[in-house]
């Protein structure tokens, strides 16, 4: 079986004293790729490292994450926007909104929203979407902006049954990661389950969100087939077809992706 971890980020300090043995707990577990979403100006040098030294496996996003917005936006979208002229990627990413912890830059980061979103649509490049308390906004955003070009994952999609269909609609996959495994999911599951797997990518989002037997510890790449364990379940198939299913979907989503393993 082989995976792919659309949204994980092993760039992050919490592995620096170990990023070899998770990496290679992560493809001995089936995990051929691992997308890695920017967070803002301050990652790109890690991120950079990261996907340099694992070039076999590890592969960029660049983007800026809501949660870093502030008052200078301007600024910080001309830092990336030169990054993704200089770099190569897989997709405009982590951008967003997030309401949950601050609201004080929220036009600012309606900005980002919508210039990275033109970005993606311009060049034609897919995108990874944060929305934290803020998903009804992230869907307007794309409804207001999508001409057929728009296409990306909505990242750790936690919503109702009718909020997934209005992203489908839009030409979007939902994200799946630890979460559904919780305990206190039983309302995600529900959702899930009525969901086509056409429609759905894997994730860890590690270091955060572990799933179960794991929660409360670190998370890394070689978990999502636990998140696997559970979608088989809901949807009454083997494992094997999750992989299938949701591997061909990260593979049309990201076509570099594809690109890069014709060239091997």
């Amino acid at each position: 079986m082989e995976w792919i971890d659309t949204h994980t980020h092993l760039f992050l300090a919490e592995f620096d004293a170990d990023r070899d043995e998770v990496i290679q707990r992560a493809l001995q577990a089936g995990v051929r790729y691992m997308l890695l979403p920017n967070i803002d100006e301050n990652s790109l040098q890690a991120l950079y490292a990261c996907t340099q030294q694992y070039a076999y496996c590890c592969r960029a996003m660049l983007g800026l994450h809501p949660c870093s917005v502030h008052e200078n936006v301007t600024g910080q979208l001309q830092i990336i926007a030169r990054a993704i002229n200089e770099k190569k990627f897989v997709a405009i990413g982590e951008i967003g909104l997030d309401y949950y912890w601050d609201t004080r830059y929220r036009e600012q980061q309606l900005q980002a929203f919508r210039t990275q979103l033109q970005w993606a649509a311009e060049w034609q490049l897919p995108v990874s979407i944060h929305s934290r308390s803020a998903l009804d906004d992230c869907i307007q955003e794309i409804k207001q902006l999508q001409r057929g070009q728009l296409t990306g994952v909505f990242h750790c999609f936690t919503g109702t049954l009718q909020q997934a269909r209005q992203i489908i609609d839009l030409g979007f996959a939902l994200g799946i990661g630890g979460v559904i495994t919780f305990q206190k999911s039983t309302a995600l599951r529900e959702t899930i389950s009525q969901i086509s797997l056409q429609h759905i990518v894997l994730e860890t989002d590690a270091p955060y969100l572990s799933p179960v037997p794991f929660r409360g510890k670190r998370n890394e790449s070689s978990r999502i087939p636990c998140i696997a364990q559970t979608l088989a379940s809901l949807f009454h198939c083997e494992e094997q077809e999750i992989a299938r299913i949701t591997t061909a979907n990260a593979l049309r989503i990201f076509p570099t992706l594809v690109e890069d393993m014709q060239h091997k």
